[in-house]
């Protein structure tokens, strides 16, 4: 068997807003895999300023998971433990290889085309009219889930905005989430949630920074409206401190993203640990190419979470890959009569 990798960038096709910044383009990284006639491709998806595995020594990583391929799938996924996306992208990889579809992992109803998986519609952040304007398109395409990213421009503004969905439209019609990725400060972090209960929101996630886990305790136990940890489950990688996080913390939900908490196998361990304790769950994607969407896409619909996820990223970028993947009326689908096309990949 022979490994290599490949770097690509993908570009959006306009800035998106974050409370960490506007981004442009998107790094990312395959590998593939050849044995024969055969081959697998899989995704390391890193987000850098946010991956545990943001580092000097990634592609050097990389380059050694290549060269140790032979070690095998469970052998490398344990000497990965620090670079969760090469985890992921390393069982991507050899599912691919061994399925006789490459691009089906996770065969099901909804690779068959018989069912779908409900996400949620992604508003980035922008000034009052971008943000309203995306509201809008949402809405009109039949998504009854939506999720803002809030935390970058002035609070009172992003409230306006959540005021005119409500008087559109009840909490049985639309269900709200809002995402602040650690923007409020401990000080106000209680007195902004008591703010934003007012409109029926379904949860907020990341409120606070990580990292603080007597704070994030806090407020889990005082809030008026539900959280989702997300950021703070990153570079959390022991099984004993995962359990010890949410016993601490206690969180109504925790967000996943394979290509940070270290692919399908660290997925299934927080999953375990939070219905343990009745912390409730859902998946997302951390911006991948339709590559790495596909493989999480298959994967969630395996758990049979019948909530809205977050899986909508695909339309993002200008240089995307040609895929089944379809979204339509607030749903994720799969079109079997659709083919993929890497013609980009090898330019």
């Amino acid at each position: 068997m022979k490994a290599f990798y490949k770097r690509y960038v993908l570009n959006f096709k306009r800035p998106s807003g974050t409370s960490r910044g506007v981004l442009h383009e998107k790094e990312t990284w395959f590998i593939i895999l050849k044995n024969g006639d055969a081959t697998g491709i899989g995704e390391c998806g890193i987000l850098r300023s946010l991956s545990y595995d943001d580092r000097p020594d990634y592609e050097e990583k990389l380059q050694w998971a290549c060269a140790n391929i032979h070690l095998g799938e469970a052998q490398l996924f344990t000497a990965l433990k620090e670079f969760p996306s090469i985890q992921f992208g390393i069982e991507q990889a050899f599912l691919s290889l061994k399925s006789s579809d490459k691009y089906i992992l996770h065969p099901s109803n909804f690779t068959l085309g018989n069912d779908a998986i409900p996400i949620n519609g992604l508003i980035w952040m922008g000034d009052r009219e971008y943000m309203k304007s995306q509201i809008i398109e949402k809405l009109n395409s039949g998504f009854n889930c939506i999720k803002l990213k809030i935390g970058a421009i002035d609070f009172e503004t992003e409230l306006s905005l959540l005021k005119y969905i409500r008087s559109e439209f009840t909490s049985e019609e639309i269900e709200i989430r809002v995402d602040a990725n650690g923007a409020f400060s401990t000080s106000i972090a209680l007195e902004n949630l008591k703010k934003l209960s007012d409109f029926e929101l379904h949860s907020i996630e990341q409120p606070i920074k990580a990292g603080n886990w007597d704070a994030m305790a806090e407020l889990c136990s005082n809030t008026p409206l539900e959280i989702a940890l997300d950021e703070e489950l990153i570079g959390i990688t022991d099984y004993d401190e995962k359990q010890c996080l949410l016993k601490h913390i206690k969180p109504q939900y925790i967000i996943l993203k394979p290509s940070l908490v270290g692919g399908y196998r660290g997925c299934v361990e927080w999953i375990k640990l939070a219905e343990a304790q009745d912390t409730g769950w859902w998946i997302t994607s951390a911006l991948e190419s339709n590559i790495g969407l596909n493989a999480i896409a298959q994967f969630t619909y395996t758990l049979e979470n019948k909530m809205p996820q977050g899986l909508g990223t695909g339309g993002l970028y200008t240089n995307n890959f040609e895929s089944p993947l379809e979204v339509q009326d607030g749903y994720l689908h799969y079109n079997t009569n659709k083919a993929w096309d890497f013609n980009l990949l090898a330019e």
